[in-house]
């Protein structure tokens, strides 16, 4: 099993499915992106602790669902890690009529797609990074469905 990946929480405990498998998903689209994992941390979190840290590292006052940290030394060699907030992935399955598991596979790949090159802070560049994440959900179900 891969120790590439790692799901871990700082002070928030999340249901997360079929870890294995999930694992695996990320380690096959990110090498079809061009990017081997050397390692890649989920810390999972409360609004408080990440918006600490969006203050610390970035200088921004506000609640986000997602920050990723590249500390990559080399290109196409993935170190990370991706910071989710439980509480903002609970409010945006409500917002947007998801269950939480799906919003949080959302963001669990969205963070990936951030380190293979994908951005969303232009309307093109975002719409692009939701169909990506589309894309990989739809394929993680499909493959997830399979091997049940």
């Amino acid at each position: 099993m891969s120790m590439t990946i790692s799901f871990n929480k700082a002070d928030k405990n999340i249901s997360l499915g079929n870890r294995v498998a999930l694992k695996l998903f990320l380690e096959k689209q990110m090498k079809k992106e061009g990017i081997r994992i050397e390692f890649l941390q989920y810390v999972f979190c409360s609004d408080k602790y990440l918006l600490e840290i969006n203050k610390q590292f970035l200088n921004h006052d506000y609640y986000t669902d997602i920050i990723s940290f590249d500390l990559s030394e080399v290109k196409g060699e993935l170190i990370g890690d991706i910071y989710i907030s439980v509480d903002r992935v609970k409010e945006n399955a409500k917002l947007i009529k998801t269950t939480q598991a799906n919003e949080l596979l959302r963001v669990i790949f969205h963070g990936a797609l951030h380190f293979c090159g994908y951005k969303d802070k232009k309307p093109a560049d975002t719409k692009l990074m939701r169909s990506m994440e589309d894309k990989w959900l739809r394929m993680f179900h499909v493959e997830h469905s399979k091997s049940k």
